[in-house]
């Protein structure tokens, strides 16, 4: 019922469903993130801001403001944090809207293309070597463990 492989249901269809989630999971994430700055903050939420990824969410969204917001959902892996500090440095609704409604579309799209295209991909293979899929996932993880070590050995420059 959740694979949105298996619906039988126009592209379309399945564009706003995913949508609708997309939305949904955001939006909620930006509450969450309202709540923390109202008073959650002396719960164990509060982790949730302490984080490195939430500190460079936060760098970004200071930074780029509301397209922050639709850019993220570009990448893997910040969009919920660009939310979450939307909502907890208490972004207006009539920036933050926009800009995630934006965001939650180029995804659902993306989602409903490449996303399918890439998990045909990777069934076709298991299909085809299981050994072969097992070697592409081992490069891949490889060259992102290596990307992140090189990233956090560059020293950082002060800004001036």
């Amino acid at each position: 019922m959740f694979n949105p492989m298996t619906w039988d249901a126009p592209y379309l269809v399945v564009v706003v469903a995913l949508f609708v989630i997309v939305m949904l999971r955001a939006n909620g994430t930006y509450w969450l993130g309202r709540g923390m700055a109202a008073g959650a903050e002396r719960t164990r939420l509060a982790r949730m801001i302490t984080t490195r990824h939430y500190a460079n969410a936060t760098r970004w969204l200071n930074r780029w403001g509301a397209p922050a917001i639709s850019l993220s959902f570009l990448t893997i892996g910040i969009q919920t944090v660009i939310n979450l500090a939307a909502g907890v440095a208490r972004m207006p609704l009539r920036r933050y809207l926009p800009a995630v409604t934006v965001g939650c579309v180029a995804w659902a799209f993306l989602y409903a293309t490449v996303g399918f295209i890439g998990w045909a991909a990777v069934v076709k293979l298991w299909q085809y070597s299981p050994a072969a899929l097992v070697a592409v996932l081992v490069v891949a993880v490889g060259g992102i463990v290596w990307a992140m070590a090189r990233r956090d050995a560059t020293p950082k420059v002060a800004a001036e």
